[in-house]
């Protein structure tokens, strides 16, 4: 698997290193993509509030969104898509969900690679394969299952 990731950051706040973005990004490609090109944006809220405004029709930043790319499948490009993850919410949910910053990173960004993938999660169907996905991902990383409540700080 070869991924070229660029990471973009375009606010404040502490954001892991990006050699973890790309260990995390290649965990959710490798064996479903052979060659792909990333870029991750970390913002703060009012960037992605504006976006998840313009783009789901939904108010108030979230965790993270996915842009995939859209060219015909015909052109095989390398080009997965844009991950834009907001820092601030990203810190506040691991501490509201007494989860590892670490770990709810990752899973942020194994979650929006799958959605550039193609998974989703809008019916009961497809959030039940994308979430065992996602815990088999993260699990292998040794990071916990991040469905299952923890006690950890």
């Amino acid at each position: 698997m070869t991924l070229d990731l660029d990471l973009q950051l375009a606010c404040e706040g502490q954001a892991p290193a990006p050699e973890s973005f790309q260990r995390w990004a290649e965990c959710a490609l490798t064996g479903r993509r052979e060659q792909a090109e990333l870029s991750v944006r970390l913002v703060d809220e009012t960037e992605s509030a504006a976006l998840n405004q313009q783009y789901r029709d939904k108010s108030g930043p979230t965790n993270v969104l996915s842009f995939p790319t859209d060219f015909p499948a015909e052109l095989e490009l390398p080009l997965l898509g844009d991950l834009v993850i907001c820092v601030p919410v990203v810190e506040r949910e691991a501490q509201q969900q007494q989860k590892p910053l670490e770990a709810h990173w990752a899973h942020m960004v194994i979650h929006g690679t799958l959605h550039l993938l193609g998974y989703d999660h809008i019916d009961d169907n497809d959030a039940l394969v994308m979430e065992s996905l996602e815990t088999q991902l993260l699990t292998g990383l040794g990071y916990n299952d991040p469905y299952q409540p923890t006690d950890e700080e």
